[in-house]
C-alpha cells in the first residue's frame, strides 16, 4: 500500500511540475484525447462547433485550422493567447472570446482540424457529426 501511495505521489508531482505551455507536453494529452479535440452541439437554431477541448491545451500551439464538411482545413480558428509566467497558463480569461463557431443548423456533417504545434509538427483529423455531437 505504501509503495501504491509512493507512486501516485511521484506521478501527481510530475504532473504538477509541468505547465503544459511546450509541443513536447501537450501533444501526447491531445493524441490521448483525439476524439475530443471537438465537439457539435444543436442550439437555439444553430450548429454550433464547439473547439473547448483545444482551447484547454493551447499552449504548445501556434495555430489551428478547420474545415467544415472538407478535408481540407483551411479557416484558422484564433485561440485565446497563452498565459504563460502564471500559474494557470491554459486559462480561459476572455469574455469575448467564445470557445465555439456558429453555423447554420444542421450543416455540419464533417469537421476537419490541422494542428501546428510551436515545434513545427502538424496533426489532424477529420470527425463525422454523429460521432462528436453532444446533446
Amino acid at each position: 500500500m505504501k509503495r501504491i501511495i509512493l507512486g501516485f505521489l511521484f506521478v501527481a508531482n510530475i504532473a504538477a511540475a509541468q505547465n503544459f505551455t511546450t509541443a513536447a507536453e501537450v501533444r501526447p494529452i491531445m493524441d490521448m484525447t483525439r476524439a475530443n479535440w471537438i465537439a457539435v452541439r444543436e442550439w437555439d437554431g444553430k450548429d454550433l462547433v464547439y473547439f473547448t477541448h483545444i482551447e484547454s491545451w493551447r499552449c504548445g500551439m501556434s495555430k489551428v485550422v478547420y474545415g467544415i464538411n472538407s478535408n481540407v482545413a483551411n479557416t484558422e480558428y484564433q485561440l485565446e493567447p497563452c498565459y504563460e509566467g502564471e500559474a494557470t497558463p491554459n486559462a480561459m480569461k476572455l469574455t469575448d472570446h467564445l470557445p465555439y463557431i456558429e453555423f447554420p443548423l444542421n450543416s455540419v456533417e464533417t469537421v476537419t482540424i490541422k494542428i501546428t504545434y510551436d515545434d513545427g509538427s502538424i496533426d489532424g483529423g477529420t470527425f463525422d457529426r454523429n460521432r462528436v455531437m453532444i446533446p
